[in-house]
């Protein structure tokens, strides 16, 4: 069944916005604009596993590895990496795209770099060890401060203006928005702030945080635990709380870091957003690293230290546990050959709702903990632009690198040349919608073609931009099915999580999942974490 335009503009962007982007602008032409859909086939490579059930590699194409990481992304690679700075060289890391590092890679035009995915890290805590590591080893740090806390180069910090907002015609500074806003609203603000204030400074008897990074490091306190047990949104009214501005900011921010709404989101994973990366009360946020093509530097880093075991196009086909190791086999989907490899462990650092397809034992009785784990469907959109859009009022804060729309349920855009001091001329803006848990949304996502989805974005971002038609040169677009864990009620601080973490058999597992919320800093953890504990079983049976 096909749909018209009124009708999906109003599914994404509301019936009233809809209404009136199809009285303003009733034909929509997109001849002039160049682009397409990018990324991985999905439907394709769900045919190809289908088709290959059951089938094994000829002997000849078979080989040895102590070690083989599924998946390429911040886990996959923060494994690869960190056995090989352990000196360990007996691996190899399979990776289904042709490019490297998931929902983190980027991409490249004629004059800038920008993100397809995550793109900012704030500056880790001196606590943090191993991710101060890899800043310093980067070459990202000038020093440390009186306190031991690493000091980033400027050039790395993100560059001001930072943040803006569109509300009712006009560019606001911040996110929050202030314009407008009432005593209520002023006294609600603080109020909240006094809330965080108290979980950022909260200990428990071990002196442990209530939230830090990584998560592995938070308490678990049952005062703490407890906040899982309900949703943000219901955290909120418990509250007191019912500011819209106040509302809307919290909102935006489950949908910005999670996916998700927010009554959707755990109040766990709420406040997690708001204490977790600020050291005491009355702080400032951690700063931001960021870079042009967002934490596709990070995977460009790790890519460059690990490129020979790397084997892009392959697409892991079955995971065979065995008394003695496990069996790994996979398609070369360029060379269209079935291979196998004969590995003592599988680091397995792939989205975990895909084991059940992929791990034979999982195929046959899926562990009850897995059903657990949900992901939600994401798009991102890099627009190519010959000018910067014009401010419709000289009163309107400039551009920055974060652009959001208050009216709006997408997340706005970054700017790729902001970083630069590129001011003027060519720009790249990518611009992010989530699909906020619709049961349907990856369905629904996934049946619209290139110019239905441009239309989309085109139209919401012509409500802060009404030159963007005239601007736009070229969209791609990047459908993101499973783009990141939901960390809904009961979730975060369960034992499903737990479960998860353990190792089946030889496979350890390693992804952001593993921690419930979809961050660098996670992954990473995990990538680190499983690296480790591989190597110690490999150097205790050896022993």
């Amino acid at each position: 069944m096909k749909f018209t335009r009124r009708e999906i503009l109003a599914t994404f962007l509301g019936l009233p916005f809809a209404l009136r982007a199809c009285e303003n602008r009733p034909k929509l032409n997109l001849s002039k604009i160049e682009g397409e859909i990018v990324g991985a086939d999905v439907s394709s490579g769900h045919l190809i596993l289908e088709g290959l059930k059951g089938v094994n590699p000829a002997l000849e194409n078979w080989e040895q590895k102590r070690v083989v990481i599924v998946g390429g992304g911040i886990a996959g690679l923060s494994a690869a990496w960190k056995l090989k700075k352990l000196g360990f060289d007996d691996f190899l890391l399979l990776e289904l795209e042709g490019k490297i590092g998931g929902t983190s890679q980027s991409g490249e035009n004629s004059f800038i770099k920008y993100p397809w995915g995550a793109h900012y890290l704030p500056v880790p805590f001196k606590e943090n060890q191993e991710l101060v590591g890899l800043l310093e080893e980067m070459d990202l740090v000038e020093g440390r401060d009186e306190n031991g806390e690493i000091l980033i180069k400027e050039e790395f910090l993100c560059r001001q203006p930072e943040e803006r907002i569109f509300y009712m015609g006009r560019w606001y500074e911040g996110l929050y928005l202030h314009a407008g806003e009432s005593e209520t609203d002023k006294q609600e603000l603080e109020r909240f702030q006094q809330e965080i204030n108290f979980w950022i400074d909260w200990r428990d008897s071990k002196g442990k945080r209530a939230f830090t990074l990584p998560i592995a490091d938070c308490s678990d306190d049952a005062e703490v635990n407890d906040l899982d047990k309900i949703s943000f949104g219901e955290w909120l009214r418990k509250k007191g709380f019912s500011s819209e501005r106040l509302i809307w900011y919290c909102d935006y921010a489950c949908r910005d870091d999670y996916g998700l709404k927010l009554d959707e989101t755990s109040a766990w994973a709420g406040l997690f957003y708001f204490c977790s990366r600020i050291r005491k009360s009355g702080h400032d946020s951690q700063p931001l690293i960021v870079f042009p093509e967002g934490n596709g530097r990070f995977v460009d880093y790790f890519y460059s230290k690990i490129t020979d075991k790397v084997r892009l196009h392959s697409l892991v086909v079955e995971i065979i546990p065995k008394t003695d190791g496990v069996d790994v086999i996979y398609l070369d989907t360029k060379l269209k050959q079935l291979r196998g490899i004969h590995a003592k462990k599988v680091i397995f650092s792939s989205p975990l709702f895909t084991a059940k397809y992929l791990i034979r034992d999982f195929k046959q009785n899926e562990p009850e903990y897995l059903r657990h784990f949900t992901h939600n469907a994401w798009f991102v959109a890099n627009l190519v632009l010959k000018d910067r859009p014009k401010l419709r009022s000289p009163r309107d804060f400039p551009l920055a690198w974060d652009n959001v729309f208050y009216e709006s349920p997408s997340l706005g855009y970054v700017c790729a040349t902001h970083q630069k001091g590129m001011d003027y001329g060519p720009t790249v803006l990518t611009y992010y919608y989530p699909m906020c848990g619709e049961k349907d949304g990856r369905t629904k996502l996934f049946a619209l073609d290139w110019k239905e989805l441009a239309d989309i974005i085109l139209t919401d971002m012509a409500r802060a931009h009404e030159d963007i038609y005239s601007l736009v040169e070229r969209i791609d677009i990047m459908r993101w099915g499973h783009a990141m864990i939901s960390p809904y009620p009961n979730f975060v601080r369960s034992s499903f999580i737990k479960q998860a973490q353990k190792p089946f058999r030889e496979i350890y597992f390693a992804h952001s999942d593993l921690s419930g919320v979809a961050l660098l800093e996670e992954a990473f953890f995990h990538g680190t974490r499983t690296a480790k504990q591989v190597l110690e079983s490999l150097s205790a049976r050896t022993s």
